[in-house]
């Protein structure tokens, strides 16, 4: 493939790079082989321009069974993870740029199975042997068990969920958790998880935030999903020093396909900034469990050429939809 450019008025290489004026990227077959100020780089005869030139937007938690990839990919989105499907589906979604978590881990009867998840999208785990099988048989790039008590449903005990980490991690396998409470929060560090699929809407001791930051565990936005709750503790959580991920939970009420500016106004609210939103979108969600090692989520020289080209700044206008995608 011919080489080509892509220049903007303005080039944000992602991550703590600084912003370059009238900057450029070449890409060759796929890789960026030189990324820096236009006037510095020799640049092919073909280049496209815009305003602004970028990573492009990961989304970590998203069901492919409620959007497709293409329309992510549209909207600058070019990498995701589904977190929660049937196995079928999940196998066939599965790509370098689609990682994939198939069932959830619930307790029989659990969640999602009452609900939108009625129809392969959970699997049950009813003692720690039966977690160990069921984690043996997964065909995926990560691991979620379910943790959601709300109405009575039933939750995976203690023991059932540190064997689901146990033999996830004997595998090579990180575990994600959906764990709405603090009581879940807690069951799910006593587990080992490495990370949470949302941010939790319960009030958050200081205790507990003081421990999710003690134990690295990450923790994926959703808040436009989930509220003003959801909002209150990503802002505490993020004072704690806790990493905070964009992630939609595309295919829950009120998400889209595509990237979302009001997750991202989110997480800018949160304190990150409308810069540091960007990198939670970039470097940030490229380094959850399952996409990691794939994408730095930065654009770099003999890195993937995952970019995309704005018509205006989205630090100061907001996202708008790309003039061009690439990855």
């Amino acid at each position: 493939m011919s080489a080509y450019a892509l220049r903007g008025a303005l080039l944000w290489p992602g991550g703590a790079a600084p912003v370059v004026a009238d900057g450029a990227v070449v890409v060759a077959d796929g890789r960026v082989v030189a990324v820096g100020p236009a006037a510095a780089l020799s640049l092919p005869d073909r280049v496209v321009e815009g305003g602004w030139v970028g990573p492009a937007i990961v989304d970590a938690h998203v069901h492919l069974a409620f959007g497709s990839v293409e329309e992510l990919r549209r909207t600058g989105v070019v990498a995701v993870r589904d977190l929660g499907a049937p196995p079928e589906s999940a196998r066939e979604w599965r790509s370098e740029r689609v990682a994939v978590a198939g069932p959830l881990l619930t307790a029989p009867g659990g969640y999602p199975s009452r609900s939108w998840g009625a129809d392969g999208f959970a699997a049950f785990v009813a003692s720690p042997e039966e977690a160990r099988q069921t984690v043996a048989a997964l065909d995926v790039d990560v691991v979620k068990v379910a943790l959601e008590p709300a109405g009575g449903q039933p939750v995976p005990p203690p023991e059932v969920v540190r064997a689901v980490v146990e033999a996830a991690h004997a595998r090579g396998l990180a575990v994600t958790a959906h764990a709405l409470t603090e009581a879940m929060v807690l069951r799910a560090l006593d587990a080992g998880v490495d990370e949470l699929c949302h941010t939790p809407v319960e009030p958050l001791s200081e205790a507990t935030l003081a421990r999710v930051a003690a134990s690295g565990v990450a923790v994926v936005s959703t808040i436009e999903t989930l509220g003003d709750d959801a909002a209150r503790n990503a802002a505490a959580l993020h004072a704690a020093g806790v990493p905070l991920r964009y992630g939609t939970d595309l295919g829950n009420a009120g998400t889209f396909p595509g990237v979302d500016q009001r997750e991202l106004d989110r997480l800018a609210d949160a304190g990150l900034g409308r810069l540091g939103a960007l990198r939670a979108a970039t470097e940030g969600a490229a380094a959850a469990p399952g996409l990691a090692g794939r994408w730095s989520g930065r654009l770099e020289a003999g890195g993937p050429a995952c970019a995309v080209v704005l018509e205006r700044d989205p630090v100061a206008y907001g996202w708008s939809a790309p003039l061009a995608v690439v990855g």
